[in-house]
C-alpha cells in the first residue's frame, strides 16, 4: 500500500520579503510605458499649457503677473502633494483587495488624473484652473506613490538602478513628445489636455492588467487608526539618519532642477527675447535635454548596480545640474543655453536614476514601504509645483534670471554635499 504523500506546506507570505528574483523584461518594458505616459501628462502642462492657459486667461498687461499666478497655482497643487503621497502611499500599505495593494490605487489615481486634465481644458477662470490642476496632482500622486512602491515590493536590489533609470528615461521622451503632439499639431489647449488624458489611460492600463501584485492577508494588516496615521508621516532623522539625509538632497536637488526648467518658456521668451520663436525654441532644448537624460539615467543606473555604488553618482550628478545653472545665469545666449540643457539632462538623469534606487534601500520598515517612499516622492514633485511661485518671486524682486539660475545652481550644489553622511549605502 502507497504511503499518501505528505501535505504540501503552505506558500511563505512574501508581500514584506526583501525581492531576489530579477523581473523580466516585460516587466520592465510594461513599467517604463506606464511610466511614459504619466510623465508626458504631468510635465506637457507644467511646461506648456498651463502657462499658455493662465497667460490666455489673465491676459495681463505685464507678463509678471502670468508667471506669478501660474506660480501661485504650482504651490497650491504642491500643497496638495504634500498630503496626497504620505497619505496614500500608507493606505495602500493596509489595502487588502483581492487585486492586491498597489493596483487599486495606480487605477484610482490614473482615473482621477486623467478626468481632471480633460476638465481642466475647460477651464475659462483662474480659480477654475488652479482647482482642477490641483486635483490632477493628487490623481498623479496617488498613481506614482502606489507604482513606486512595486520597485521595493517586486525589484531586487541588484536590480534597481537600471529598473529606477526606466522611472526616469520615459521622463524626457513623454515631455518632448507631449509638446510635439501639442505644438506640430497646432491643437487647442483643450485637445491638448484632452490628449494627455487619453494616453495615460492606454499607457497606465497595459502595466495594471497584466503585472500581478500580491495581496496582504487581512489578518496581517496592521490596526488602522488616524494618529497611527499621522504619526508614520514623521521618521525621525536622528534614528533613521540614512533616510533623513537622502529625504533632504533628494528636496535640494529637485528644487535646484525645477528652478532651472519650469520657467525656462519665461526665459526663452523674456530672457533671451525671443518670444516669435519660443515653443519651436523650447522643444529644440528639450530634444537636446532628452537625449543625455535617457543615455544618464539608463547607462549611469545600470552601472550603479554593476559596480554597487550609489553616493558617487548622486554628487556628482548635482553638481552637473549646477554648472548647467551657472553657464544660463552668466552667458544667456540661445547656443549655450544648448550647452546647458545637455548638461542638466546628463546630470538629472544620473541622479533621478540611482537617487531612485538609493531611496529604496534606507526606508526604515518593509512594511510601510508605500508610505515612505511617498514622503520620498513629496521631494520630486513638490519642488516642481512650487518651483513657479518661488522661482516667479526671485525673478520680480530678487535679480531676474540671473538670481534665478544662481539660486538653482546653489540649491543643487547643496543637496550633492548632503548625500556625503549616508552610511548605509556606498
Amino acid at each position: 500500500m502507497t504511503a499518501a504523500p505528505p501535505p504540501t506546506a503552505p506558500r511563505a507570505f512574501t508581500p514584506f520579503a526583501e525581492p531576489t528574483r530579477r523581473v523580466s523584461a516585460r516587466w520592465i518594458a510594461l513599467f517604463a510605458t506606464a511610466w511614459f505616459g504619466i510623465w508626458m501628462a504631468q510635465l506637457t502642462p507644467i511646461q506648456l499649457l498651463l502657462p499658455q492657459q493662465v497667460d490666455a486667461v489673465l491676459n495681463p498687461l505685464d507678463w509678471t503677473q502670468s508667471v506669478v499666478a501660474f506660480g501661485v497655482i504650482s504651490g497650491i497643487a504642491g500643497a496638495c502633494a504634500l498630503l496626497a503621497y504620505p497619505i496614500t502611499g500608507a493606505l495602500s500599505d493596509r489595502t487588502t483587495s483581492r487585486f492586491g495593494r498597489r493596483r487599486p490605487w495606480i487605477f484610482a489615481g490614473t482615473l482621477v488624473f486623467a478626468i481632471a486634465l480633460f476638465v481642466l481644458g475647460l477651464q475659462t477662470t483662474i480659480v477654475g484652473v488652479g482647482i482642477s490642476w490641483a486635483i490632477a496632482i493628487i490623481g498623479f500622486c496617488m498613481l506614482t506613490a502606489a507604482l513606486t512602491a512595486t520597485i521595493s515590493d517586486q525589484v531586487p536590489v541588484n536590480q534597481r538602478g537600471f529598473v529606477s533609470g526606466w522611472v526616469s528615461a520615459p521622463q524626457a521622451v513623454g515631455t518632448v513628445l507631449g509638446i510635439l503632439l501639442v505644438t506640430t499639431l497646432a491643437l487647442s489647449n483643450f485637445v491638448g489636455y484632452a490628449l494627455m488624458s487619453v494616453l495615460l489611460v492606454v499607457l497606465v492600463l497595459p502595466f495594471l492588467l497584466a503585472i500581478p501584485d500580491e495581496v496582504l492577508p487581512k489578518v496581517l494588516r496592521p490596526p488602522f487608526t488616524l494618529s497611527a496615521l499621522v504619526k508614520g508621516f514623521w521618521i525621525n532623522p536622528v534614528k533613521h539618519p540614512d533616510f533623513g539625509w537622502t529625504l533632504l538632497s533628494r528636496i535640494l536637488v529637485n528644487i535646484g532642477n525645477a528652478l532651472g526648467t519650469t520657467l525656462l518658456l519665461y526665459f526663452i521668451m523674456f530672457g533671451l527675447g525671443r518670444e516669435a520663436t519660443a515653443e519651436d525654441d523650447l522643444l529644440s532644448l528639450t530634444l537636446v535635454y532628452l537625449v543625455f537624460f535617457i543615455l544618464a539615467a539608463l547607462g549611469f543606473g545600470k552601472l550603479s548596480d554593476v559596480i554597487g555604488k550609489r553616493k558617487p553618482f548622486v554628487y556628482i550628478a548635482a553638481y552637473l545640474q549646477g554648472l548647467a545653472a551657472l553657464l544660463i545665469a552668466f552667458i544667456p545666449d540661445l547656443t549655450i543655453t544648448y550647452i546647458a540643457a545637455g548638461l542638466l539632462g546628463l546630470g538629472y538623469g544620473c541622479f533621478m536614476a540611482v537617487d531612485q534606487a538609493l531611496a529604496t534601500q534606507v526606508l526604515p520598515n518593509s512594511h510601510t514601504r508605500g508610505k515612505d517612499l511617498g514622503i520620498m516622492n513629496i521631494a520630486t514633485t513638490v519642488p516642481q509645483a512650487v518651483a513657479p511661485l518661488v522661482g516667479a518671486f526671485i525673478v520680480a524682486y530678487l535679480g531676474g534670471f540671473v538670481g534665478l539660475f544662481i539660486v538653482s545652481a546653489a540649491t543643487a550644489a547643496v543637496g550633492g554635499l548632503a548625500i556625503l553622511p549616508v552610511r548605509s549605502v556606498k
